[in-house]
């Protein structure tokens, strides 16, 4: 049964760096450079003149034909060894103008050699074995006096001179492009970082909130099984519909991970569970009265805020009240959401134990209450209340920026 050979492609060469590659990119510049190099060096060979450095000998009319191909031969090289393929052709590019015809063909294969030595990073070699080949070549010429073609050394000189314009020119493209991809996928780590952040978030608020609920009604129903037996039923009821809702919201937050499509209504569009906005503060400060505590809750706005920011700041406002349930043992809690001097203003404090001495202590939640205030242009403050317990300040510009 015969084998298939896998790993490679048919149309590349194993010494191409860049699997994938067409091979008629290696092989057309060796074509091109022989069919105006060697044939032509091998008419003027047989029938031309040739510079007093070479005589006019069999082996000097031989030698001028090896060298034009073995400049052409070189170029097979330039994918694996670019430099030392410059430096080579070269030198044997300056050799074929010295001892070559006195009327020759330009040294084509120099001009693709340059090329291709400068597209794949080989400038330390290619300036270099240009200028010493020609610093050579002229040094000879004006030392021993011998004849070479002004043709012929025109001619490469200006292809020389377009292929190393062309090849800057293109890699200084490609590097552009390099680093637009490069910036392109930091753009694309970057927002991946932040919505990991932002759901981190989100989980935080939700699971935070609920278990800080279900364990104080929980607390409470044991308290009160034997004595007030309603009012544990009550505490029960309390902690069946903080779970349902944190399990709506959690289920919610999974469907963005799984995919926009996962998360909208196939019919119309809308997301399945919008995220939570302003009307659900007063259904939070119920959830306070529930377990006792004197709670206030005072709306004066003039606008509307939009999406994100009503998002924002009905967490801020949940991870506060998340933090008064868990640790200020308060009996009174203030919720006031005003819009003054062009900003919304979310204001909660409470009468329990107050922040400690000293800078307050940012943990995932106060963490989470900045990066919201911050990422809406706007700013969070916490400290100790006039009540005496602890206060939180958040402040969104009205046209806050996301």
């Amino acid at each position: 049964m015969a084998s298939v050979e896998t790993g490679s492609a048919p149309w590349t060469t194993p010494g191409d760096r860049r699997p994938g590659r067409p091979v008629w990119r290696l092989w057309a510049p060796v074509v091109v450079s022989f069919l105006v190099q060697v044939p032509a060096t091998a008419v003027l060979a047989l029938h031309g003149s040739f510079g007093p450095g070479a005589g006019a000998s069999g082996w000097s009319r031989s030698s001028a034909v090896l060298l034009a191909l073995a400049g052409v031969l070189c170029l097979l090289a330039a994918r694996r060894s670019p430099g030392p393929t410059v430096a080579a052709v070269a030198v044997l590019s300056s050799a074929s103008m010295l001892t070559g015809p006195t009327w020759g063909p330009p040294a084509v294969a120099l001009a693709f050699a340059a090329g291709s030595g400068i597209v794949r990073g080989a400038r330390g070699w290619t300036y270099p074995s240009l200028g010493l080949g020609w610093a050579l070549a002229l040094t000879v010429t004006l030392a021993v006096g011998w004849k070479v073609s002004g043709f012929r050394v025109g001619a490469t000189t200006a292809l020389v001179i377009v292929a190393v314009l062309l090849a800057e020119g293109l890699r200084t493209r490609r590097e552009q492009l390099d680093a637009d991809r490069r910036r392109q996928g930091e753009r694309r780590a970057s927002a991946a970082q932040e919505e990991r952040v932002r759901i981190a978030r989100e989980l935080h608020d939700v699971v935070a909130h609920s278990l800080a609920q279900i364990t104080v009604q929980a607390g409470m129903g044991l308290h009160l099984m034997d004595t007030q037996p309603e009012r544990a039923r009550e505490a029960l009821t309390n902690i069946k519909g903080s779970s349902k809702a944190s399990l709506d919201e959690v289920r919610g937050l999974l469907d963005v991970l799984r995919g926009a499509d996962a998360a909208q209504d196939p019919t119309t569009g809308a997301p399945r569970r919008p995220g939570p906005d302003l009307e659900a503060l007063p259904v939070l400060v119920q959830s306070l009265r529930d377990q006792g505590v004197d709670a206030v809750l005072e709306l004066r706005l003039v606008s509307t805020p939009g999406a994100a920011v009503q998002q924002a700041l009905y967490r801020i406002a949940q991870e506060s009240v998340t933090n008064v349930l868990r640790h200020a043992r308060a009996g009174r809690v203030s919720v006031e959401l005003v819009e003054v001097d062009g900003s919304y203003r979310l204001l909660v404090e409470d009468d329990g134990v107050g922040a400690p001495p000293g800078p307050a202590e940012h943990g995932n939640g106060l963490l989470g209450m900045t990066e919201r205030a911050e990422l809406l242009g706007g700013t969070l403050e916490t400290g100790r209340s006039p009540l005496g317990g602890f206060r939180v300040t958040a402040r969104v510009p009205v046209r806050g920026v996301a």
